[in-house]
């Protein structure tokens, strides 16, 4: 079985993947155009994507020889998971081994924001550090605020537990379906979208990523949260609208954002919110520790050596593929 690594991962996965004798292809660069990339995915059994390339319909099309997908992630919305269903491809993911490395993410970004950091390290970078001023930029405390999550699944649940653990704030969220352990555990309330964002104190992001939710939070999203909350998305750039997030900020319709993720990413260096003393943005580092990507390299190599042997994939993003293939 050929598999087609398309960027490095960490040693511990081709290792697992070398030793169970699973031939990997692997370009001499990561910067393939499209078509280099459809060359290698033609020639190989299974695709070991890193990155954010799309297997959508004509993906499938062109390279009917892929039999399965393993994801060096959490998130598969690059996935037309439907199509690959229909074709009987399963879909491997990464979850859990990367929850509290992305949470801690998520976490620091809220801190940043609430003390303008970035504001602060660039007044000492700049010689600006001057006489003590008593009223300039002054940050705000987060003991006993609402802290509202989109998305209270595995990550969600540990930015709550930081939150709750280490300044006492109220959780509330929004998801498709409650959340009962993180009821009783966290005292966490389910609230409607409209409450999440006029009730919450910090919004933070963490749902998976569906088209139905791009720019989810947009002007008329941000206008109806309150004038001192701070927006975090560690999720997918595509929930928030970055146009109306700018104007948001400026105008002090919020009181600050932190990102680590972008619309479109990456994001350019002349993007405006990089120059406004409210916003922090981060290059998608939620997984960037030496332990989280070691742990989504093995379960990657393991996603792949299970289809090697017939059975099914530990993580799969469409489990629903077993089912209906027994």
């Amino acid at each position: 079985m050929k598999v087609f690594l398309n960027k490095r991962i960490p040693q511990n996965g081709i290792d697992l993947l070398k030793e169970n004798h699973i031939e990997l292809i692997t370009p001499e660069t990561d910067n393939l155009s499209k078509g280099e990339w459809l060359q290698f995915c033609q020639s190989a059994d299974v695709i070991l994507n890193v990155g954010k390339n799309k297997f959508d319909r004509d993906f499938f099309e062109q390279c009917s020889n892929v039999k399965a997908l393993a994801l060096f992630s959490v998130g598969f919305d690059q996935v037309d998971i439907d199509e690959a269903t229909r074709r009987g491809i399963p879909v491997g993911n990464t979850p859990d081994v990367l929850n509290q490395a992305t949470s801690d993410v998520a976490f620091l970004l809220m801190q940043m924001v609430s003390r303008k950091v970035n504001y602060n390290i660039e007044k000492v970078k700049n010689g600006l550090w001057k006489d003590f001023d008593a009223l300039e930029a002054l940050g705000q405390e987060l003991y006993g605020k609402t802290l509202g999550i989109l998305g209270l699944g595995r990550i969600g649940f540990e930015m709550a537990k930081k939150c709750k653990a280490a300044f006492d704030m109220k959780i509330i969220y929004h998801n498709r379906h409650h959340n009962h352990e993180a009821e009783q555990e966290l005292d966490s309330q389910y609230v409607s979208f409209d409450k999440l964002l006029s009730q919450s104190d910090v919004i933070s992001v963490h749902a998976n990523y569906t088209p139905e939710q791009a720019n989810l939070f947009d002007k008329s999203a941000f206008g109806k949260m309150k004038s001192n909350a701070i927006f975090i998305n560690t999720a997918r750039g595509g929930f928030h609208n970055e146009n109306d997030l700018l104007q948001a900020l400026q105008s002090g319709t919020i009181w600050g954002a932190g990102l680590d993720v972008t619309n479109p990413e990456p994001m350019n260096a002349d993007n405006p919110l990089l120059q406004l003393p409210n916003a922090v943005v981060l290059p998608h580092i939620g997984s960037a520790t030496v332990e989280a990507r070691e742990g989504m390299s093995r379960m990657v190599a393991e996603n792949i050596i299970a289809f090697s042997k017939s059975e099914n994939m530990p993580n799969v993003a469409n489990p629903e593929i077993y089912k209906q293939n027994p």
